[in-house]
């Protein structure tokens, strides 16, 4: 079984920063591709970003572009979301997930395993 572990959630102001971190344990996903998703509340889960098993690719969602950077360190097997210029719109719940794919993917579906998520909170 794949475990995936968030960290680095919490709260902040806005314009303020924060770096996410995702890190796998398990069956070997260190080259598959690997996402972040976020949940608000009385919302659907969202796609934020995307990296590709190599790194070589990225996909962001429009509402984050030129503000959240995804990278990857397979060698930690730890992927990154770097969330720069934060706005009230940001607070979610927070979720990296993986599955055995190496290009990018951004529906929900396409991914086979979650970790349980960290809250993300930007106050006005």
């Amino acid at each position: 079984q794949v475990q995936l572990v968030e960290s680095g959630g919490g709260l902040v102001q806005a314009g303020g920063s924060l770096r996410l971190s995702c890190a796998a344990s398990g069956r070997t996903f260190s080259y598959y591709a690997m996402g972040w998703f976020r949940q608000a509340p009385g919302k659907e889960r969202e796609f934020v970003a995307a990296i590709s098993g190599s790194g070589g690719s990225t996909s962001y969602a429009d509402s984050v572009k030129g503000r959240f950077t995804i990278s990857r360190d397979n060698a930690k097997k730890t992927v990154y979301l770097q969330m720069n210029s934060l706005k009230p719109e940001d607070t979610a719940v927070y979720y990296c997930a993986t599955g055995q794919t190496l290009i990018v993917r951004v529906t929900p579906t396409a991914y086979d395993y979650w970790g349980q998520g960290t809250q993300v909170t930007v106050s006005s």
